[in-house]
């Protein structure tokens, strides 16, 4: 296997400290040094994400108390949503403009969609709970935050938004310090 020089350079113009440098923001919204925004999204994701399974169940065998788990885990998933975006709009105001604010844009108009798409939802199943339209609506929501899990992602993961590079390669200096292998 050869060695790839390239895999993380840290120390060159557009290597990881470079995309640091251009997107880091120490988030506003944090508990000691903790971002708040990623502690909540886990909760609309999973409640959204299981409100949809509960609801496959519910037309597969018809008992009705998956219907009430799909809803009541619906309900679950917009409060979820509503504490996570308070967050992620204090930490999207304090951006710079920059290709991650861009990135953070999108995020936020796909998942402001998502819980207007779910409040929707929810209130379309008070009436009619066997309804079709709101099982497609959920299959379209879950396939919105699925797309706006991975911008979330990119912002953090390929960008470095809200890492704390005092601690990057804190210890070793190099591509060793991100764990590329040779």
């Amino acid at each position: 296997m050869h060695r790839r020089e390239n895999f993380i350079n840290v120390d060159a113009e557009g290597g990881i400290l470079s995309r640091l440098k251009e997107a880091y923001m120490k988030d506003v919204a944090r508990v000691g040094n903790h971002p708040i925004h990623p502690m909540f999204v886990t909760f609309p994701i999973g409640l959204w994400i299981f409100s949809l399974v509960t609801d496959i169940i519910y037309r597969v065998n018809g008992n009705e108390m998956w219907a009430n788990v799909a809803y009541y885990s619906m309900a679950g998933g917009i409060i979820g949503a509503i504490l996570a975006a308070l967050p992620g709009f204090v930490d999207y105001f304090a951006l710079k403009p920059s290709r991650v604010k861009d990135i953070a844009l999108w995020h936020m108009l796909i998942n402001v969609s998502a819980l207007i798409l779910f409040c929707i939802n929810l209130y379309y199943r008070t009436g009619a709970p066997d309804a079709a339209g709101p099982f497609y609506l959920s299959i379209i929501g879950v396939l919105g935050i699925l797309v706006s899990s991975w911008l979330g992602g990119q912002m953090v993961y390929v960008h470095g938004l809200a890492v704390d590079e005092t601690e990057v390669c804190k210890h070793e200096v190099g591509a060793a310090a991100h764990g590329a292998r040779s």
